[in-house]
């Protein structure tokens, strides 16, 4: 009966957590969409380094890999069929994700380590960052951009 309790205690802890980082979950696959499309198509770089990044960050490996992949695919498939209002939808969700200072640093470290998988910075991908900066009230020139 003990492990019974143990067990229970555990998975309810896992739930609460999931809660609690749901909004970051969101906001940082939006924000992953958002820089991955951003020249209009996603790299096989670009999807593999989302998976890293899923596999590493605490507040993300809480949740089922392919959760998250779905949520990434829904903003992008919100944002390839009505580019402004799928945008605007993915911009709401990184800024109910980033009231945290932790965690806006986290969001923007995502962004620059999706746009770095292909080795560089591209220009269209540099703007949506900075446009991701912008909304969660980071200067873009603090991080090197």
């Amino acid at each position: 009966m003990p492990d019974f309790i143990k067990n229970l205690a555990q998975d309810l802890k896992l739930q609460l957590k999931r809660h609690e980082h749901r909004l970051f979950l969101r906001g940082a696959m939006a924000a992953s969409a958002l820089v991955a499309n951003a020249d209009g198509h996603i790299s096989l770089s670009e999807s593999g380094r989302l998976d890293q990044i899923l596999e590493v960050v605490e507040k993300l490996k809480i949740f089922a890999p392919h959760d998250a992949i779905e949520l990434f695919n829904a903003y992008v498939d919100d944002i390839r069929e009505d580019h402004e209002a799928g945008r605007d939808r993915a911009l709401k969700a990184v800024r109910s994700a980033g009231r945290e200072l932790e965690d806006v640093t986290l969001l923007i470290k995502i962004c620059v380590a999706i746009s770095l998988a292909d080795g560089q910075v591209p220009d269209d991908e540099r703007r949506e960052i900075e446009a991701i900066c912008g909304i969660l009230g980071v200067d873009p020139n603090s991080l090197g951009l």
